[in-house]
């Protein structure tokens, strides 16, 4: 019942998407997964402990954080907006039954993402190593993504037509996506104790694995773009064939042969 009422507040909060079908996974994205901490807050308020009410709250800071610099971006970089007009479909001409079906499925992954918070306390868990230590990974992963986005402006603003390889970008090519891959790390593992039943196994995994696809796919897409902007500068290529794509010291380079990876 309790899983059903979050993916309510998802479908709600998504539902943005249907101004710029986009934002069903961008703005949308972020503000479900604000609201769904906001409803954890209220729904079990008499039954917060430290921890529970701590990983509650991390969704309200990751989904303001990533709502609000989406938001920004989109006000405020002309620059970005008409090169995504190149990039993604406006979606003007797209069924309502296909955007209902991108709504319904971007809610439910939201939902499945949170879960495990979720189910630790709808199954009274508490407070425990593992909570902490899931609390720790993602703040890191929040902290990771955050500077990511930064550094990545202030070199934009200085050099718009180059790539980024300073910073964290040095070590990662994707530092904001392995930062969002971090933060969710710390939530499936906060829900590993947590977790009762095949039911509720099946939604946490589906969550983690689902975000870990998707950001992937988003890196496929991002090294397509800087290939065809940035393929013939010698630097560049020397850049990705020494830097990893996704997580650091990993040597995995590429992954714009997948083909499989169409998020």
């Amino acid at each position: 019942m309790m899983f059903l009422i979050m993916l309510i507040v998802a479908l709600l909060f998504s539902s943005i998407g249907f101004k710029k079908y986009v934002w069903f996974i961008s703005l949308g994205y972020g503000f479900a997964v604000a609201a769904i901490g906001v409803a954890m807050l209220i729904a079990f308020g008499k039954s917060l402990t430290f921890g529970t009410a701590f990983a509650s709250i991390l969704f309200i800071i990751y989904g303001c954080r990533l709502g609000g610099y989406l938001a920004y971006r989109e006000i405020k970089s002309s620059t970005y907006n008409e090169k995504m007009k190149t990039e993604i479909k406006s979606g003007d001409g797209m069924k309502i039954g296909v955007k209902c079906a991108i709504w319904g499925s971007a809610a439910l992954l939201y939902a499945c993402q949170t879960s495990p918070v979720l189910f630790r306390l709808v199954n009274g868990k508490g407070t425990d190593f593992l909570v902490i230590l899931g609390a720790l990974i993602s703040i890191s992963g929040l902290c990771v993504e955050s500077l990511a986005d930064y550094q990545k402006n202030v070199t934009k603003k200085k050099n718009p037509k180059r790539f980024v390889d300073t910073g964290l970008y040095k070590i990662v090519r994707c530092p904001n996506y392995f930062g969002e891959m971090l933060f969710w790390t710390g939530v499936f593992v906060g829900g590993l104790n947590a977790c009762s039943g095949v039911l509720q196994w099946i939604c946490a995994l589906s969550g983690y694995l689902g975000i870990i696809y998707v950001m992937f796919g988003g890196a496929r897409r991002l090294e397509i773009r800087q290939n065809k902007s940035y393929g013939q500068d010698p630097e560049y290529q020397n850049y990705v064939k020494k830097t990893p794509i996704m997580i650091p010291l990993v040597p995995l380079y590429s992954v714009e042969k997948y083909k499989w990876l169409v998020a």
